[in-house]
């Protein structure tokens, strides 16, 4: 029998469910105030003939009282808190922190899992589990399950949505949501679930990992110094990846709450301000017990619910082992559409013709390739070094297997790099490649900054490279994947400007804490590269913490790193020279070697392209730079415009106006337009950006540069 809470905090919210007062439950057992405040201070229990009576009271069987492992159904009724409009007009059109996302399954992937991997539980030193279930319900299962989430006291704010969708990006998706659900009698549901995690432990509003959940947005509370999570962005996900804005969560605590562990269930609900029977909401919704604590009894909280609840709502849980799970309702991935036009599957198109974002089949393959690609290093265990993930796709229709569950095998998806860390870990490496399947690793050193603008290095730290030869299965070729705690692929990038005749090969490069316990200042190097990572954790380079934290200038220690790491790479794939005298006098005499003629310069207008960029923010908020332009052998050198823009993650990029351009050597500027020096191969200039013409502050901005031909439109 399952272990409940004490029996003194369980009765005491559960008068406060059932809007009893302690004298009010003494005078229905017939015994004084007194007995019952001792129970609830937990002075002295109830015998076990008073614990019938309590029951009766209480509207519920004696061993719901005895095990008090969830909460009596008397009182108040599990449902939907709606929050009111904001007095002052105000309104919000969906949750910015959601449009940080596609909606797009494999990016969902991997937030997801990255921060199932920052709440691993350590001290057993097992690999949290994580399992992504597709589910599609239709008729009598999907009625079922409308039902068990009020989808009648639903529909009124999804109408009044779905009224205003023109005017509203949320609002178009939502009203396509509901419109797929009703015209074709489905609905996908998308569940993430992790084992051997930490669970939404804390209260339901102070600091904790429930409320920054669920309550709060950009709060990012992790377990771990070397987590990959640190903006509180990740979580949006669940709901952008929701084209009904719903996401149901079922958590099982690895610390206590209340005196329980299992079954502690929310939904949130994210829709854009609504007017529905007169009354005006800002939003966000929530699906629980409303607390009787709150004013009038209103705002819903979490509640331990019974295993039929759980189940009614396809949250059930596979054991007690802590983690949580999380129901994507209305699952959909719009970023696989231009997948699925290049693709000759006619299953991607429907009877009457429109792409299907719902397709479980594609999403399964896709989950299994974002997790393959983004994880594998963290599913590597070797030399007493276990891994820290294992993750699972499965795929089902109405609970009948449509796709069997498939493990990803990160040495079936990235069998070179998965040798090449396993043989780190089993200290299997080699100085140098010298025979097929060897791992060669090389150090490469990151200088890390003083912190707080100070000039001058606090260290060196050593990070690992690892390179060994490509296999069909890696995919592109000559590419460095980059690591650092968790072992989630941060950077992918290619080797440029490698040898003639280069073995095709794969690297991998453990920085930070990935780079072990004994590297030098691996825990200040977790840190500096943490901060330089954006919301999407896909790239090392400038951003605002880095610059607040160190310095404007403190990025060009990633970009030596970087040439570090190709200068390794270059030198550990080089091949052997041959010796002047190798294959013997014979062999020359039989070779007849023609001397190629010397290239012409091409007769047409040759045209510049940027070849380097240094880039600061000056005092004033302006972007600074200084850029190398590389000028192909050519009669005759077309004129090239600087073209200043901001990086932006959708929709065209904002144009900078430049408040100087400079020609420093090889060229000369006349109106904006560089015009080079006949017969020069390379030309450098600078210039600075006119701060005014900046939409938003510098410093959470990425800058591009381009040279276009002529003036630059």
């Amino acid at each position: 029998m399952e272990t409940g809470e004490e029996f003194g905090p369980w009765l005491a919210r559960q008068l406060k469910l059932a809007g009893k007062t302690q004298a009010e439950l003494a005078d229905e057992l017939n015994l004084t105030r007194a007995a019952v405040s001792a129970w609830i201070t937990g002075r002295s229990t109830p015998r076990p003939t008073v614990m019938a009576d309590i029951a009766k009271a209480l509207g519920t069987d004696v061993g719901t009282v005895h095990t008090r492992t969830t909460d009596t159904q008397a009182g108040l009724p599990i449902t939907w808190y709606h929050r009111p409009g904001y007095p002052d007009g105000g309104r919000e059109l969906g949750n910015a922190a959601a449009f940080a996302f596609d909606a797009d399954v494999q990016v969902l992937a991997r937030e997801t899992c990255q921060n199932s991997l920052d709440e691993r539980l350590t001290e057993n030193g097992r690999p949290v589990r994580v399992r992504y279930t597709l589910h599609e319900l239709t008729g009598e299962t999907l009625d079922a399950f409308r039902e068990a989430i009020l989808w009648n006291d639903l529909f009124p704010h999804y109408s009044a949505v779905s009224e205003g969708a023109g005017n509203q990006k949320v609002g178009r998706v939502v009203d396509a949501g509901v419109r797929d659900m009703y015209e074709k009698g489905r609905l996908v549901l998308l569940r993430v679930d992790d084992y051997n995690a930490s669970g939404l432990i804390g209260d339901d509003y102070a600091d904790g990992k429930f409320a920054a959940v669920v309550r709060r947005q950009l709060e990012s509370l992790k377990s771990t110094h070397g987590a990959g999570g640190s903006y509180g962005l990740g979580k949006a996900t669940l709901w952008a990846t929701s084209a009904l804005g719903l996401v149901l969560i079922n958590s099982t605590l690895s610390v206590p709450h209340e005196g329980r562990t299992e079954r502690r269930l929310i939904g949130r609900l994210e829709l854009p301000w609504r007017e529905v029977d007169g009354r005006q909401y800002a939003g966000p919704a929530w699906f629980g017990r409303p607390d009787p604590d709150s004013p009038g009894a209103q705002v819903a909280r979490s509640w331990w619910a019974d295993e039929e609840t759980v189940a009614r709502l396809h949250l059930t849980r596979e054991n007690d082992e802590p983690g949580t799970s999380f129901l994507v309702v209305g699952a959909h991935d719009v970023a696989s559409l231009d997948e699925k036009r290049s693709d000759v599957d006619e299953e991607a198109i429907d009877e009457d013709g429109d792409e299907d974002t719902r397709d479980i089949s594609r999403m399964h393959r896709r989950l299994v390739q974002a997790l393959g690609r983004d994880f594998w290093a963290a599913m590597i265990g070797g030399g007493g070094r276990p891994p820290l993930l294992e993750v699972s796709v499965r795929s089902l229709r109405n609970g009948d297997v449509v796709v069997p569950e498939e493990q990803v095998d990160p040495s079936d998806m990235q069998p070179s790099r998965s040798r090449a860390l396993r043989a780190h870990f089993e200290g299997a490496t080699v100085d140098r490649l010298t025979e097929a399947g060897q791992v060669a690793a090389r150090s490469v050193p990151l200088k890390l900054p003083l912190s707080g603008g100070t000039r001058g290095t606090l260290g060196t730290h050593q990070a690992v490279l690892l390179i060994t030869d490509a296999e069909d299965k890696d995919g592109a070729k000559n590419q460095v994947h980059s690591l650092r705690g968790n072992r989630m692929t941060i950077k992918n990038t290619t080797v440029p400007n490698l040898p003639l005749g280069t073995n095709p090969f794969q690297a991998v490069l453990l920085a930070g804490e990935a780079a072990g316990e004994s590297a030098p200042f691996a825990t200040e190097a977790e840190e500096f590269l943490r901060a330089a990572e954006p919301p999407e954790h896909d790239r090392w380079g400038q951003t605002e913490e880095l610059t607040l934290r160190w310095s404007p200038s403190a990025y060009r220690r990633i970009n030596s790193l970087t040439s570090e790491v190709n200068k390794a790479v270059k030198e550990l794939v080089a091949r052997p020279k041959r010796s002047e005298r190798a294959g013997g006098e014979a062999l020359r005499k039989a070779l007849t070697v023609k001397t190629k003629p010397k290239a012409k310069a091409p007769s047409g207008p040759v045209v510049p392209v940027l070849d380097g960029l240094d880039a600061t923010v000056g005092e004033g908020g302006e972007w600074r730079i200084v850029a190398e332009v590389s000028i192909p052998r050519g009669d005759e050198i077309t004129p090239m415009t600087p073209v200043a823009q901001l990086d932006v993650r959708s929709g065209g990029r904002p144009r900078l106006d430049w408040a100087e351009l400079v020609a420093v050597e090889g060229c000369e500027v006349e109106d904006g337009v560089l015009r080079f020096t006949p017969g020069a191969r390379r030309a450098k200039f600078r210039g600075s950006t006119d701060a005014t013409s900046h939409p938003v502050r510098t410093t959470l901005t990425r800058l591009v540069v381009e040279l276009r031909a002529g003036k630059g439109e």
